[in-house]
């Protein structure tokens, strides 16, 4: 039955009025860096093949023929592209969709900053994540923590992510959730401990960016040898009260390494009996042109609102939730 009161902002007045300001100083911090801003296509030719991500889709008929268009789960290739033509340095703050269950820290539709700085590495762009946080805050002594993924699952679990047994990860995994004994996918259960032991646990005095994650879990990142003779994932998180925030990367930038990455996505959401996803092949052909070294991160900015106005609840940064939009 229709509601009348659903047309009504879910919102306070003095939230908007900090939202405003939010994305004020989020591009006067660009701005101030000579960091372009851009504004790529919501709708795309092409899906993305991560298994853990699923996509809106939108079907029209134009030109005569039947077309299915998908909405940007980030701008991160329509970005990349724009980067491998000559673009320099560029941000984005715009509107994302995932097919997700709607919840506390979930929205289908939610605004995400990303930006790619050029000659950078995930290292120099933790410190310019630092710099813009403090900015957001006002408060130039900020200072985050820095961990390796290795690090925190031994604080937290006690376990060694890297030398652990499948049997001890699913033990572990099973004290402390419904799940565990008879997941069978290592780097599952490693994400199952993650996200109930160690993400609840780190970043609470102070922003806390994990680095060095397994290079199974690499995603769009390059790998390397830690000093602990371990192959590593060039990547970080960003977590703070126990929320995860921004998620970063030093790119990959070889073509080949990005195709075989994707067939593998392609070859897991089938095992998963999942909706087949062809690839981005434009993003191929623009990594054959080739991408500049460069770093990037993608930061969630309703998230990070929610921390700012101390809200418990994504709706509650959302000019309208998704049962008022």
């Amino acid at each position: 039955m229709y509601q009348a009161s659903l047309w009504q902002p879910t919102v306070t007045l003095a939230t908007l009025q900090q939202r405003a300001r939010l994305l004020k100083k989020i591009r006067a911090f660009f701005d101030a860096r000579d960091v372009m801003e851009v504004d790529t296509q919501c709708l795309s030719l092409a899906s993305i093949t991560d298994p853990h991500i699923e996509v809106l889709t939108s079907q029209t008929r134009t030109q005569g023929q039947d077309v299915t268009y998908y909405l940007q789960t980030s701008p991160e290739f329509a970005m990349k592209r724009l980067l491998c033509a000559g673009a320099g340095s560029i941000y984005q703050l715009g509107k994302v969709f995932r097919a997700e269950e709607v919840g506390r820290r979930h929205s289908i539709e939610f605004t995400m900053l990303e930006w790619y700085r050029l000659h950078f590495d995930h290292w120099q762009l933790m410190d310019e994540m630092q710099q813009l946080l403090a900015s957001l805050i006002d408060n130039d002594a900020l200072q985050c923590e820095r961990l390796s993924y290795q690090a925190a699952f031994l604080r937290h679990t006690g376990l060694d992510p890297f030398r652990a047994t499948l049997q001890q990860l699913q033990q572990k995994a099973h004290e402390h959730t419904e799940y565990g004994l008879q997941e069978g996918d290592r780097d599952t259960l490693l994400e199952l401990l993650f996200a109930s032991v160690v993400e609840p646990a780190i970043g609470q005095h102070a922003p806390c960016f994990i680095h060095s994650y397994p290079a199974s879990q690499a995603a769009l990142a390059k790998t390397y040898v830690d000093e602990t003779g371990h192959l590593v994932a060039a990547r970080f998180e960003l977590y703070w009260q126990g929320m995860e925030l921004a998620n970063g990367y030093h790119e990959l930038t070889d073509a080949d390494e990005q195709a075989r990455r994707f067939i593998a996505d392609k070859q897991a959401r089938a095992d998963m009996a999942l909706v087949d996803r062809q690839f981005d092949e434009r993003l191929i052909t623009a990594l054959q042109s080739g991408l500049p070294d460069c770093a990037g991160v993608a930061l969630g900015v309703d998230r990070l609102l929610m921390l700012l106005c101390q809200k418990s609840h994504i709706k509650e940064v959302l000019p309208f939730a998704h049962d008022h939009a």
